[in-house]
């Protein structure tokens, strides 16, 4: 009989399988970045990438993100399995892409350098320890997710949960492309030239703060299915016990 894998057995794949793409990431970001003479992205100009190389980078963005939903897809067996697995191999490649990148190039030097994070739809900027965050709560709530989800027992975020979390993307999205948003009416090359001094972390942390809302209901559900079981166990039990007892 065809052995299937356990959901722990499929999570720790889909770690494996981010954390190499993690390192293959740092690879390029270090070839890159040694190819235009910085290592580190805080400098004038920031977006110092022919037209060719921007180009290039921006496809790779795209298709890195495919990459990690393919692995979510191959690893989950219903919708919100796959979510599940895919939020677990972003947050995993985002997290240990700076942990290899260290020893590879010596940056970041702390959690508070700046990096650019992305360059879709415009340049994002923030400190490392920002998007850090977010992948941590993609890692806690996918896991979450993927261990306890059936096809006979979704578990799910409610409805209240999944608006708090829609707030907290759009919030953390301004904050990080703000400056970038602020220079678009000087054109591109504007954009390009962006060099962010402040980052807004009030409002980001109230992001962070509306992020984990998901993963609040979702161990509030599972804490609840907990107690339920229990308690029907602890029913059957003396059930049984009753039974026994009035027997001759």
């Amino acid at each position: 009989m065809k052995s299937v894998p356990t959901d722990k057995q499929r999570w720790l794949v889909v770690v494996l399988y981010a954390a190499a793409m993690a390192y293959v990431e740092a690879a390029v970001v270090l070839y890159l970045r040694t190819m235009v003479n910085r290592l580190d992205p805080y400098q004038l100009p920031p977006v110092d990438l022919s037209e060719g190389l921007l180009h290039a980078e921006m496809i790779r963005e795209a298709t890195t993100l495919i990459m990690l939903f393919a692995v979510g897809w191959l690893a989950g067996r219903t919708w919100r399995s796959r979510l599940g697995y895919t939020l677990v191999a972003f947050g995993v490649w985002d997290i240990l892409y700076y942990v290899f990148l260290v020893p590879l190039s010596g940056w970041p030097r702390s959690l508070l350098d700046w990096d650019i994070l992305f360059l879709l739809p415009l340049p994002w900027w923030g400190p490392v320890l920002a998007p850090v965050s977010i992948a941590a709560l993609m890692v806690v709530g996918g896991t979450v997710v993927c261990l306890f989800d059936r096809p006979e027992r979704a578990l799910w975020p409610g409805p209240w949960a999944r608006g708090l979390n829609l707030v907290g993307v759009a919030l953390a999205l301004y904050v990080f492309m703000a400056d970038s948003i602020r220079a678009l009416g000087g054109g591109a090359e504007a954009v390009r030239q962006v060099l962010p001094t402040r980052f807004n972390w009030p409002v980001f942390v109230v992001a962070v703060l509306l992020l984990a809302a998901p993963i609040v209901d979702l161990c509030r559900q599972q804490w609840g299915r907990r107690l339920t079981a229990e308690a029907d166990n602890g029913r059957l039990d003396g059930s049984r016990g009753r039974g026994r007892s009035a027997d001759p």
